[in-house]
């Protein structure tokens, strides 16, 4: 139906790679434990939001020209590498006065960074285009290729079931974390830790080969 074939073994798959850990996972446990639950989420929306951009591109082909020029791949890798990086050293030299009560006007803009920078790191991350493109195909129909219906069919799908267990594993990671970031010493640690967490994650993606 729609073009797509063994839907099942599709959501079957795409499941196991929700739960396989990666850096999207690693970004928002880093987020949820040491900025807390609301961040958590943000951070997991933005990912998601992310992902659509990447379904669009595959949709349309554009993600075509990742897979076959060596230039577009290196540039989009580094700039997401080098988002990452600066996002983990503000992150660990970040200077705080101890004090974890903030003005509303500056809670929410620090959040709607939250949220941007869950976006910009999925969107700057070519191996989420790749993987669009190389995954996706393998379940349609090859009667169907040219249409887009079953890209974004398969594409939304895969979103959905991403979304709900990034939501999961950030409610998770911040309820265990709630009472260890009443603890300023320890949320200084989080916080650097969070960071050097970021870093690793710019430096594998600026090592990574296409």
């Amino acid at each position: 139906m729609f073009g797509i074939i063994n839907f099942e073994a599709f959501l079957i798959a795409g499941l196991i790679l929700n739960l396989t850990p990666g850096a999207d996972t690693m970004y928002i446990l880093g987020r949820s434990i040491a900025q807390g639950k609301k961040a958590g989420i943000l951070s997991a929306l933005g990912i998601s939001t992310g992902a659509i951009f990447h379904i669009i591109f595959a949709t349309l082909g554009l993600s075509i020209i990742l897979a076959k020029s060596a230039m577009a791949f290196e540039i989009v890798k580094y700039l997401g590498a080098g988002y990452l990086i600066f996002l983990g050293l503000k992150t660990i030299f970040k200077k705080t006065d101890g004090k974890f009560e903030l003005k509303k006007e500056n809670e929410t803009a620090n959040y709607k960074k939250i949220y941007f920078s869950g976006i910009m790191t999925n969107i700057l991350n070519p191996k989420v285009a790749l993987f669009f493109l190389a995954f996706l195909p393998q379940f349609i129909d090859p009667n169907y290729v040219q249409s887009s219906l079953p890209f974004l069919i398969l594409g939304i799908t895969f979103l959905l079931t991403g979304t709900i267990w990034c939501l999961i594993l950030a409610l998770f990671a911040s309820k265990l974390s709630d009472r260890i970031r009443k603890n300023y010493k320890i949320k200084m640690w989080l916080d650097k830790i969070t960071g050097g967490i970021f870093v690793a994650l710019g430096v594998k993606l600026a090592l990574m080969k296409k």
